[in-house]
């Protein structure tokens, strides 16, 4: 890819120019970063697991008519997708208490909520990302209120299928994260999912021993995220996925 131009580099991933008009390819890195990015390392081989994952969940969201930007995937590390304008919003959708509800809220790690939860965050770094509301969203332009109600049907749709995935190989969806863009074609536009699924973006529980599956083990100093995303990857079926690439562990960023 390094002949062709780069369009965008992120904390995980890297977008190129693809081959056709309309579309980008998606470059996953092996860092991992934690607290806007005050926190950052390299673990080697992340990238081709959260590549993988992330094919496999937007193939079966693609496959139940969950419109997202995934074309196919195009080698270990990197995947064809469709350009679209990313709405500047994380979307956060959030079935048990984990992170920063619970400390917002005074909840005991691990309650379940009492119905799925969607919050909005303005995703800007410099900023934090801070909490915004709908009011916010459509004061600043940030997205229009169809797009809001188009996004948050496309988040409780998405949390249906990834709860019962999930739940079927013994993992407990605690909370995601997701991005949404606006894909044109011709005189149309659609809201579709962008961005990527996958243990740096969701909370992932083992149902029995709630052992954490997911990036919070590099937020949280608990050693062993690489396995951890193998162990997500292994019972999804994702055959093959640790002979492709063995990691080292990770690499302190200076």
């Amino acid at each position: 890819m390094n002949r062709r131009r780069r369009i965008y580099e992120g904390k995980a991933k890297i977008l190129y120019e693809g081959p056709e008009p309309g579309t980008l390819v998606a470059h996953f890195k092996d860092d991992a970063t934690a607290f806007n990015n005050k926190k950052h390392e390299i673990v080697d081989g992340k990238g081709v697991l959260n590549n993988r994952i992330s094919e496999y969940i937007f193939e079966n969201l693609n496959a139940i008519g969950i419109q997202t930007h995934f074309i196919k995937r195009l080698n270990m590390r990197e995947q064809l997708i469709k350009e679209c304008e990313i709405i500047p919003l994380e979307i956060i959708v959030r079935n048990v208490a984990a992170g920063s509800i619970a400390k917002r809220l005074g909840l005991e790690e691990g309650t379940q909520l009492p119905r799925s939860v969607i919050e909005f965050c303005y995703k800007n770094d410099a900023l934090d990302d801070p909490m915004v509301s709908e009011e916010h969203i459509t004061a600043f332009g940030w997205a229009s209120p169809q797009e809001i109600d188009d996004i948050m049907a496309l988040a409780i749709r998405i949390n249906d299928f990834l709860c019962g995935m999930f739940r079927a190989v013994g993992i407990r969806l605690v909370d995601f994260k997701i991005e949404c863009g606006r894909h044109f074609e011709g005189d149309t536009m659609r809201v579709i999912l962008a961005d990527e699924i996958s243990p740096d973006s969701c909370r992932l529980w083992d149902i029995d021993s709630n052992d954490k599956l997911d990036k919070d083990r590099f937020r949280q100093e608990m050693g062993g995220m690489l396995e951890a995303y193998q162990e997500v990857a292994s019972r999804l079926g994702i055959h093959n996925i640790n002979t492709e690439h063995k990691g080292t562990g990770p690499v302190l960023v200076k």
